[in-house]
C-alpha cells in the first residue's frame, strides 16, 4: 500500500530519462535472464489499449484484498478483519461471510487483514487462506479457515513484526505447482532497519513457498524439497525469493506459473518484477538496490547476482506506491491477453507490461483506475476487478482496443 516513509531522491541522475521513456512509449526494460513468453496471436500493441473501470459496489470498509471463487463470486477482505462476498448477478452481500476482527491488529494504517485466496479444494471444503497482522503485537500471520467458521482458524506460520507497523506485505496465492506463496515486508519504518532484505535467516522481506496439503512433524505444512535454501545453513527453508522491501501485491500467471510482483519503493522508484518458476532463490536487490539504482552500498556484496525489475517508474506526477496487479487472461478482450497491469495508489495510472517474443518487455501507460487502488484481481473467467480504499468501492475493469485509423 502506501509507503509512509520516504528518503530524498538522491540517485535520480540517469534514471529519469529511462523511466519517463517507459511511461510514454513501449520500451524494453531490464528483462532478467529468462526468455520472454511469446505474446498471444491477437495481442494488440499496448499503445492501442486503454483501461476503463466502472464502480459496481460501494459501502465497503477499507477494502484491501480481493480474490475470485469457482462459483463466480469475488471475496473482498476489509482491513478490519471482515470478508464480504460480491456476485455480479446479486451484488454485494450485506453480511460478512467471515469475521476475523477478534484476531486482527489494525493499530497502524498498514496493519490489518491483508490477503485472501481460496484453497484449491475450496469447492469441497470452503477453506480460504488469509494473511493478517495478529493481535496483540502485529505479528505477520498466515492461516487457513473455513468461510463462516472463524473458530476453526488454524495458524500455519508467523513472523514477529512488533516494532514498526508498516511494510507487512500480505499477498497470498497458490501457484500452478500447488504450493502456497506468501509475501512479507522488510520490517517497516525506512532504510531496511533490520537489514532484512538480504538476510536469509528471517522471513521479513521475502516471498515464502510452502506445501499446505500435508503436515511435517509439528508443522501444519511442509517445505518443498526443491525450495532453494533448504540446505543452506542458517537460512529459513520456507524462503522462495528474497531482497524485497514491501511486496504488497503479487500474482501468479495461470498460464506459465510465473510471479509478477509489485514491490513498493522508498523515495525514488517503484518496481515490478517478473520471476519464472525456475528462478527460485532469486535476489531482487533490496536494500542494496531500490529498483536498479544503488540504495545502500553496504548491503551490496561482491559476486551476488541481482534480478532486475522488468519495469520501474519514478515519483513524479503524483506517483507514490505501486499496487501490483495481474496478467489478463480473460476472453472479453482477446487483444489484451497476456498483458500484465498494475497501478499506483496515488496517481491511479495503469501501467501495462508485456513480454516480447524475442526477449525484453514492452510497457506503456494505458489509462487510470478509480481512486486509491489497493488490489487488482481476476474472477473465475479471467475478467478483472479493482478495489478503491477509503471510498470503499469495488470496480469492474475492462479494456478498450482502438486500432490506428487506416490510411
Amino acid at each position: 500500500m502506501s509507503r509512509r516513509s520516504r528518503r530524498p531522491a538522491t540517485v535520480l541522475s540517469g534514471l529519469l530519462a529511462l523511466v519517463l521513456t517507459a511511461l510514454v512509449l513501449p520500451s524494453a526494460s531490464a528483462a532478467g535472464t529468462a526468455a520472454a513468453d511469446a505474446p498471444p496471436d491477437r495481442a494488440a500493441p499496448l499503445t492501442e489499449l486503454t483501461v476503463v473501470s466502472e464502480q459496481v459496489a460501494s459501502g465497503l470498509r477499507r477494502p484491501i484484498a480481493i480474490t475470485g471463487l469457482p462459483d463466480g463470486r469475488m471475496l473482498i477482505a476489509e482491513k478490519n478483519g471482515t470478508v464480504r462476498a460480491y456476485h455480479p448477478d446479486t451484488g454485494l452481500a450485506a453480511d460478512p461471510v467471515l469475521d476475523l476482527t477478534a484476531r486482527v491488529d489494525t493499530s497502524n494504517n498498514e496493519r490489518g487483514l491483508l490477503g485472501i485466496t481460496p484453497a484449491p479444494t475450496f469447492a469441497r471444503t470452503g477453506i480460504v487462506y488469509v494473511a493478517y497482522t495478529s493481535l496483540p503485537a502485529g505479528a505477520l500471520t498466515l492461516a487457513r479457515v473455513p468461510l463462516g467458521a472463524p473458530d476453526r482458524l488454524q495458524v500455519l506460520l508467523t513472523q514477529e513484526h512488533a516494532e514498526y507497523g508498516n511494510h507487512n506485505g500480505g499477498q497470498v496465492a497458490f501457484g500452478r505447482d500447488g504450493y502456497l506463496y506468501w509475501s512479507t515486508g522488510d520490517g517497516g519504518h525506512s532504510n531496511d532497519p533490520y537489514k532484512a532484505g538480504q538476510d536469509l535467516g528471517t522471513l521479513l522481506g521475502k516471498i515464502v513457498r510452502i506445501d499446505v496439503s500435508r503436515a511435517c512433524g509439528a508443522k501444519a505444512y511442509c517445505v518443498p524439497g526443491d525450495n532453494p535454501f533448504v540446505r543452506t545453513p542458517g537460512a529459513r527453508p520456507e524462503i522462495w525469493l528474497y531482497g524485497l522491501r514491501n511486496p504488497w501485491r503479487f500474482s501468479v500467471d495461470p498460464v506459465d506459473g510465473s510471479l509478477w510482483i509489485g514491490d513498493v519503493g522508498q523515495g525514488l522508484v517503484e518496481e515490478i518484477n517478473h520471476v519464472r518458476p525456475w528462478q527460485g532463490g532469486a535476489n531482487l536487490g533490496w536494500s542494496c538496490r531500490e529498483g536498479t539504482p544503488i540504495f545502500d552500498p553496504e548491503q551490496c556484496r561482491p559476486g551476488v547476482r541481482y534480478t532486475d525489475p522488468v519495469f520501474e517508474y519514478d515519483h513524479l506526477n503524483d506517483n507514490c506506491s505501486v499496487t501490483g496487479g495481474v496478467v489478463y487472461r480473460g476472453s472479453r478482450t482477446p487483444e489484451a491477453r497476456g498483458t500484465y497491469i498494475a497501478s499506483d495508489y496515488c496517481s491511479t495510472r495503469v501501467f501495462a507490461v508485456r513480454p516480447r517474443a524475442g526477449g525484453g518487455y514492452d510497457s506503456a501507460v494505458i489509462g487510470s483506475l478509480r481512486t486509491q487502488p489497493t488490489a487488482i484481481a481476476a474472477d473465475v473467467s479471467g475478467e478483472l476487478y479493482s478495489l478503491s480504499d477509503l471510498p470503499g468501492w469495488l470496480n469492474k475493469v475492462s479494456f478498450v482496443h482502438v486500432p490506428p485509423a487506416a490510411g
